[in-house]
């Protein structure tokens, strides 16, 4: 009989299976397990391995069928494997069970039937069984780790990827195309490419060539397109696998890290429009110190004319401001506006200004055709607006409505020469800019007009013209402030005399305005008529002391300079409440401060003193207001030495001249110097004595 599983082959000589001796001690040396069975399915033979298995001893299992002994599963598995043999004469093999010893460990085994046959067909079956356990643990070691690795790369959204040595995909990997939607030979070979961002393939596909060339690990991130249509962003990591000094294959994890780009961009516009918030509030900030220090019409529109090129880089500025009377927007500043005939706006014609002083509303047009819409939704013609639009240059435009407690003052407009994103930050930006400039405007409109009632008030106080005395020449300059342009209380005077001499004044009521002209308008009359009736300098400033408290306010100051002189002779006298000293000019071109009690303001209790005061023929009295001599960067003291050293630089035809000499001081003193006060100087002349006279 032979035990061949599948080819009968003849006996090998000397072996008979009937030798029972040489049978139990194979089997009972085999470190398998062993049963035979006879065709009716009875045990005839079991070695000592197979107890192991079953837990009954050897004799028990002979000549029994599986069923009476054994347990359900592992009888169910004999029967099954018998039959089949029974019916097909096939081995069946590789058949899996656990039993549990006597001490509650498991045990796997695989086992395997075979029919055993002879020259008259099968006589039996063998079973072989081997004990797996400790492979069984070890798969399950094994499994459990891959488990364990598994959910490691998904619980880190991370796509495992195998390729070939040359960096041809040849195996699936399931993440890649449930994300990408690609089919398995989409994704094959360098398919995978597909998937990536057309603007990141380029880079991506040299990187991996360069990593492949030098064998380096492969380190690179780009967005894939998902089954959506969208794109996630993925950074990859590849190493080879080197054996013998060969790369076998190269396995690459891709880890999904768009929550974490959204989290970078999302950080990053926040930063950006923080950012651009800081800088919106840091060009209002800048725009409202610029308004705050322009106090003409003129000055606030230059101001918006800068804020418009550096704040917002417009290349167009416009204001206009509104007359109500003759319902139009009058034109202050242009700025090349091509859509504007003349220097007038008629408040029906639809344009970018009209439009938001009508409606009260900023008007934003970021392009040509919402330019058009907007204009054709007002009622402007379209054959005009095609006229406009195709000779200007202009693609994107702003007009803001100057509003000023709800009352509107003007218009601003801004346009660009490309088409321009208004975001609704902007928005506020340039409304809160056009509320700025409404209120410098309205500021300044109010300034103007108190400016020019003040002027008039002040140069209808000052005296037209100066008196013609023989031997006596008198001059005077007034120059007004350039900086703080508010008119100021300076003023000057000069009058004959009942007995013939003349009396000469410069005064200077401190403040601007009306006030400060009104205040001087006081004190001069007051002084024409104390000097008419009781000339003596002292006497007069006596007589203001007195006016000045009955009529002007304590905290008003007002200084003055008075000096009585007779013509020809030029003796005199001076008196001095608080006003810097006066200088004589000789005709060498040597210039002396008086040297006299500067005194005290008016209306400040005091015994009021003159002193005698000479004016020389040839020689030139110069009375100044400290706008002359005083400003923000030169102090009085400096002041008053540098006058009496510019003295020295006048050529002698200067020196004779009353009107060459002031012109020729109030130029010299105020070089280099911002000029931030009125300047009034009166010069008193006596000409040189002749033979004649």
């Amino acid at each position: 009989m032979s035990a061949e599983t599948s080819v009968p082959r003849p006996r090998e000589p000397g072996l008979d299976i009937s030798d029972s001796d040489l049978f139990r001690g194979l089997m009972s040396e085999a470190p398998f397990a062993f049963a035979f069975f006879n065709p009716d399915g009875r045990f005839v033979r079991v070695n000592s391995t197979f107890t192991e298995l079953t837990g009954h001893p050897v004799e028990l299992h002979l000549d029994r069928h599986p069923a009476e002994l054994l347990p359900a599963d592992l009888t169910t598995l004999i029967e099954a494997a018998l039959r089949r043999i029974a019916d097909e004469a096939l081995p069946v093999t590789d058949q899996r069970i656990r039993t549990r010893a006597e001490n509650g460990d498991s045990r796997h085994w695989t086992v395997s039937f075979f029919p055993m046959r002879d020259d008259d067909g099968v006589v039996g079956t063998a079973l072989f069984g081997v004990d797996v356990t400790e492979r069984q643990l070890n798969e399950e070691v094994l499994e459990r780790s891959e488990e364990r690795y598994r959910s490691l790369v998904e619980s880190q959204q991370q796509l495992v990827w195998i390729s070939s040595p040359s960096g041809s995909v040849a195996e699936d990997a399931p993440q890649w195309r449930a994300i990408t939607g690609q089919g398995l030979e989409e994704y094959l070979a360098h398919g995978w490419l597909d998937a990536v961002h057309p603007d990141d393939r380029p880079g991506t596909e040299e990187a991996w060539r360069e990593a492949l060339r030098g064998r380096t690990m492969f380190e690179w991130s780009y967005r894939v397109r998902t089954r959506a249509s969208g794109y996630r962003h993925f950074e990859v990591r590849a190493v080879p696998i080197i054996r013998h000094g060969r790369v076998v294959e190269w396995v690459g994890a891709n880890t999904d890290v768009t929550p974490q780009r959204e989290a970078e961009e999302m950080r990053g516009r926040l930063t950006d429009q923080l950012g651009a918030a800081a800088l919106r509030t840091a060009r209002l900030q800048g725009a409202t110190a610029q308004l705050a220090e322009a106090l003409t019409v003129e000055q606030v529109v230059q101001v918006i004319i800068d804020v418009g090129r550096t704040a917002l880089a417009a290349d167009h500025s416009s204001v206009a401001l509104l007359d109500l009377d003759r319902a139009t927007l009058k034109l202050i500043s242009s700025g090349g506006t091509p859509d504007t005939r003349g220097e007038e706006i008629d408040l029906a014609q639809p344009n970018v200004m009209t439009m938001a002083v009508n409606s009260r509303r900023p008007l934003f047009a970021e392009s040509p055709d919402s330019l058009r819409a907007q204009l054709v939704d007002a009622g402007a013609d379209e054959a005009q607006i095609s006229g406009f639009l195709a000779q200007t240059d202009e693609r994107a435009w702003v007009g803001l409505p100057l509003l000023a407690a709800g009352r509107a003052l003007g218009a601003l407009r801004f346009s660009f020469t490309r088409t321009q994103k208004i975001s609704q930050e902007d928005g506020v930006f340039l409304e809160a800019l056009a509320g700025q400039c409404a209120l410098a405007v309205e500021r300044a409109t109010l300034f103007e007009r108190e400016h020019k009632t003040a002027e008039t008030l002040q140069r209808s106080l000052l005296p037209e013209r100066l008196p013609v005395v023989r031997g006596l020449t008198l001059a005077y300059r007034f120059r007004s402030g350039s900086r703080h342009v508010q008119v100021g209380g300076d003023w000057y005077d000069a009058f004959v005399l009942q007995d013939g001499r003349v009396a000469a004044v410069v005064g200077d009521v401190m403040g601007k305005g009306v006030k400060a002209a009104a205040g001087m308008g006081r004190i001069r009359n007051a002084m024409r008529a104390l000097a008419l009736t009781n000339p003596p300098p002292a006497a007069v400033l006596t007589g203001l002391d007195r006016v000045f408290e009955a009529t002007e306010e304590e905290e008003q100051v007002t200084t003055l300079a008075y000096m009585v002189v007779e013509p020809g002779t030029g003796e005199g006298t001076l008196a001095l409440a608080g006003h810097p000293p006066p200088l004589l000019v000789s005709p060498q071109g040597v210039g002396l401060l008086h040297e006299t009690e500067p005194g005290t303001p008016l209306g400040w209790a005091t015994s009021r003193k003159q002193f005698r005061f000479c004016v020389p023929p040839g020689h030139t009295a110069v009375l100044y207001s400290d706008g002359l001599v005083e400003n923000r960067k030169r102090g009085l003291d400096a002041g008053l030495r540098e006058l009496s050293s510019v003295v020295a630089e006048a050529p002698p035809e200067v020196l004779n001249s009353p009107n060459m000499l002031l012109d020729f001081l109030v130029d010299h003193m105020l070089s280099g110097y911002e000029q931030d006060d009125d300047v009034t100087v009166l010069a008193v002349h006596v000409p040189p004595a002749t033979k004649s006279d």
